[in-house]
């Protein structure tokens, strides 16, 4: 094994922290090095998703293991987000996603000072499993066109709705294995999958990194959740508008 297999590998394995815990951020964080590398956007969300079949699913596991998993809302996301992953890898494999990660940056930014907001200013919490649907079928559309997104979406703008950290978190992994299942199948199916030598060690690092997130994720209090996660969001937002800027 070169050094290469080594760096991916940690790559995985802090992204996956990272997203096991937080809700989101694997694919933006393994994305954004991935495409300074000079992967083409297309190559680079299939590389992803790939290896996040394989996180994603030891993710879901340990997060139903740990009791994070809303039944409810599970089911009020899954079968939109499978539609979306679909509809947004068939639309890469064709089309460059580049031109609309502005839009969302604006979208996500706004949604993380409002997460921010919740840490400072608790609010009554909302209904967990209303209109739902949409927000599952858009989170996975971005997800596939940007090479990452789905946490960054979703599990956003449900805690910036006033729903409980560790049961959203928990829930948006779970779905995720969905989502990324899916667009893998499509961009198999359109593109290929030809960077192995990526994708594994990416995928052997999340493998080991998703139960010490999950544990991480039931143990966490629920406002510094809240703060980590709008910072991270606020972070992730304002990274991607001053590349596209510059």
């Amino acid at each position: 094994m070169d050094d290469a297999f080594f760096l991916y590998m940690i790559i995985g394995f802090g992204a996956q922290m990272i997203d096991g815990a937080l809700g989101m951020a694997y694919g933006l964080s393994a994305s954004s090095f991935l495409l300074a590398a000079g992967l083409p956007p297309a190559t680079v969300s299939a590389t992803v998703h790939l290896a996040e079949t394989v996180t994603t699913g030891t993710s879901a596991a340990a997060h139903h293991r740990f009791g994070n998993i809303d039944r409810a809302l599970f089911r009020r996301l899954v079968i939109p987000g499978v539609i979306g992953a679909g509809v947004g890898a068939y639309t890469l494999a064709i089309l460059p996603g580049e031109t609309i990660k502005p839009y969302i940056a604006v979208y996500l930014l706004v949604m993380g000072l409002i997460v921010v907001f919740r840490a400072v200013r608790p609010v009554l919490r909302v209904s967990t499993v209303s209109r739902i649907g949409p927000l599952g079928f858009f989170g996975a559309l971005i997800d596939a066109l940007g090479g990452g997104g789905w946490g960054a979406v979703v599990a956003s703008t449900l805690l910036a709705r006033g729903n409980r950290a560790r049961t959203t978190v928990g829930t948006v992994n779970a779905v995720e294995f969905f989502v990324t299942l899916t667009s893998s199948f499509v961009f198999l199916l359109t593109i290929g999958l030809t960077h192995w030598s990526v994708a594994l060690p990416l995928a052997l690092g999340g493998f080991v990194a998703s139960p010490f997130a999950a544990w991480a994720c039931s143990r966490m209090p629920q406002r510094a959740m809240l703060a980590v996660v709008g910072t991270v969001i606020i972070f992730l937002s304002c990274r991607t508008l001053v590349n596209t800027i510059l």
